[in-house]
């Protein structure tokens, strides 16, 4: 058996403090698995606290199956949870670790078979006789894991569970834990602050902020279409690229975008989207861009849908199979506030002071800022592989501090200091307004469609 899980405007207060959780609406569905995304801090872990019964809901209401639940005892729920410590009792065997819910349960019924069935599951049959202090990180999640198992429950929840585990088996549990939970049909619902966790696991991702629902749907929705600027910066690796503009449409004349020291253009005829931007006409707006929406190429080889940039190379980042190439453009850099949450008191965080630079670093950075960059690096050097831009040559921009990361083939090799001609897929350009909220491309309630 497994349940379905509602919360309506549910609320969470602790003392006169700010709400940790402030009026979170969200259905989950029976055997979906819902994956609880945000920052350290934001309520995620209160949300399933409340769902479990060991927090008191302060406003709103839990239903479990349509049945209010809000005074449900914790037992009664019949829920079983995984915890980021893996909270195992020292002084048992892994054995009875794993049996000791279904001791709970009926102390006289023989708890081998399902004990070891379990443990075959989980691959931890030749460790049952031993102490959790005798097993690595990941055996003992393992146990922790199949102690919840054992209960045969209608929901899981599961508190970053994967945390304290290094990133190798990190990856392998994560892919055992779905196909557990697919197999068991079980309704879970798992939190997280790793991005990439929450993409690979869940059937549907809630992405939490400061306590508030920012958004929820499948992974690949939110990531094409993020709902605000938060929801754009937190999912995705490498970060988008966000920039400050402004939208540039004076009558008669086509439309661009104005990130500083250069013009995004347009192509006409404009889109429907493209058409809403003219609402931000003379206003602040956040332009985002994607590593996969910018290439490094010749103005001469741009797809339909490219419009051609210039940029000088900032730093490069070689990842083995590629490599992420961060490049000036002469923008002013977008900054999202709350991609860490703020303190549980509500104040904001203390930046600490940057230690002042000695003699040796103010000389240094005095020598670096008159220094121009090198150029780029020819085509036959010995030491660097081939380049095919050596011999461009953009009209001279004033670049400033705005970065873009793009992603490169390992064998393109640019030198800092150089400029490259940049290319950006227009069809994968977000715009948001001053407020966060994404306007291109445009809300389906906008465009006058069914949501």
């Amino acid at each position: 058996m497994t349940r379905a899980i509602s919360l309506h405007n549910v609320s969470k207060r602790y003392g006169r403090a700010p709400r940790a959780v402030d009026r979170l609406t969200l259905d989950i569905e029976a055997g979906e698995f819902l994956v609880l995304l945000g920052p350290s801090g934001c309520g995620k872990s209160t949300v399933l606290r409340m769902i479990a019964g060991l927090e008191a809901i302060t406003d709103g209401e839990l239903r479990l199956d349509g049945q209010l639940a809000n005074d449900m005892p914790p037992g009664d729920r019949d829920m079983a949870m995984v915890f980021q410590n893996f909270a195992l009792y020292p002084n048992m065997t892994n054995r009875d670790n794993i049996g000791f819910p279904l001791l709970v349960e009926n102390p006289r019924e023989d708890r081998g078979p399902r004990v070891d069935a379990t443990a075959r599951k989980l691959g931890i049959e030749d460790v049952l006789d031993r102490y959790p202090s005798q097993l690595s990180g990941g055996e003992r999640q393992r146990v922790a894991m199949g102690r919840a198992i054992s209960r045969r429950p209608s929901v899981f929840l599961m508190d970053e569970p994967l945390s304290n585990i290094d990133a190798k088996l990190r990856i392998q549990l994560r892919s055992e834990i779905a196909q557990l939970t697919r197999e068991m049909g079980v309704t879970t619902v798992y939190v997280t602050h790793d991005q990439a966790e929450a993409m690979s696991l869940g059937d549907r991702v809630a992405v939490i902020r400061g306590g508030v629902l920012q958004q929820v749907g499948a992974p690949r929705d939110i990531y094409a279409l993020p709902d605000n600027v938060f929801v754009a910066a937190f999912i995705g690796t490498p970060r988008i690229n966000l920039v400050q503009g402004f939208v540039h449409a004076p009558p008669r004349e086509g439309m661009t975008l104005d990130l500083g020291s250069q013009r995004l253009p347009l192509p006409e005829p404009l889109s429907v989207d493209h058409q809403l931007l003219r609402i931000q006409q003379g206003r602040p707006v956040i332009v985002g861009l994607r590593s996969e929406a910018t290439r490094i190429g010749l103005p001469s080889q741009a797809r339909p849908g490219e419009v051609p940039l210039t940029g000088t190379v900032a730093n490069t980042d070689y990842q083995g199979h590629e490599a992420l190439v961060y490049v000036d453009i002469g923008s002013e850099p977008a900054v999202v506030a709350d991609l860490e949450s703020p303190r549980p008191d509500g104040s904001p965080r203390r930046r600490r002071a940057r230690p002042r630079p000695g003699v040796l670093g103010r000389l240094k950075g005095r020598t670096v800022a008159r220094t121009p960059g090198p150029p780029l690096a020819l085509g036959g050097s010995p030491r660097l592989p081939y380049n095919p831009y050596a011999s461009y040559d953009p009209a001279a921009q004033r670049v400033g501090a705005g970065e873009l990361v793009v992603r490169t083939p390992p064998s393109l090799w640019l030198q800092k200091g150089a400029q490259v001609p940049l290319l950006v897929d227009l069809a994968h350009l977000y715009v948001f307004d001053r407020h966060g909220r994404r306007v291109s491309p445009a809300p389906a309630e906008m465009l006058g469609e069914d949501v």
